[in-house]
This record gives C-alpha cells, structure tokens and sequence, in this order.
C-alpha cells in the first residue's frame, strides 16, 4: 500500500511543498494539510504501517527523520532539531519511539 492510496497526491504534494525548507516543518499543519487529519482512525492506522519501515510496530527515531520520504520520495529529510521535536511530541510514554497508538493521538490532536 501507498500514501497515495489513502490521501490525495495533490494534497500530499502540497503539504510537502509547504515544509520544503529545513526548520519548517510543523506536524499538526502538515497532518491537516496532507489530509490525514480528516481520515479514519483506521486510515490513519494504515498510514502509520506505510512509516513504519522495518515493520517493527514502531516509528523509530531514523524513520521519523524520513517520515516526508514516507509521504513522496522525493520529500526531504527533516533536519535533527525538526525529528526530536515530533519525537517529542509522539512519544507520550517515553519508550523513544512512537507506537500505533500514539500515532493516531498525534493526528487527532493536531
């Protein structure tokens, strides 16, 4: 499955324009705009699966850094401060990482 299969390749292309700058990504407008926002939980699941690359139930540290690439592939990397402050923010339990669980409470608070 890709992105493109739950959310709109113009939205994404635009929301991925948007943060194209290093320092300018902000996950609750990026959410909002690429669309994830208004999905289901059940989509926002999905799309969760689609970040987590190694498949290990987790979005680790390395994958955050690439989370624009999970969207398109020709999306930037976020920069280090950019990763830690959506770790941060995902990460409610304090594991380091972001769960499926918390993946979703990110969205639905953005």
């Amino acid at each position: 499955m890709a992105m493109t299969d739950l959310l709109s390749a113009d939205d994404i292309k635009k929301a991925v324009g948007a943060f194209a700058a290093a320092e300018s990504f902000n996950h609750k407008k990026f959410f909002e705009m690429v669309g994830l926002k208004k999905k289901s939980q059940d989509d926002v699941k999905k799309a969760f699966h689609i970040l987590d690359k190694d498949r290990s139930g987790f979005i680790e540290e390395d994958e955050l850094k690439s989370v624009l690439k999970g969207f398109t592939p020709d999306a930037r990397d976020l920069s280090d401060k950019e990763t830690k402050a959506l770790l941060v923010a995902g990460d409610k339990d304090g594991d380091g990482k972001i769960g499926v669980d918390e993946f979703t409470s990110l969205v639905a608070e953005s």
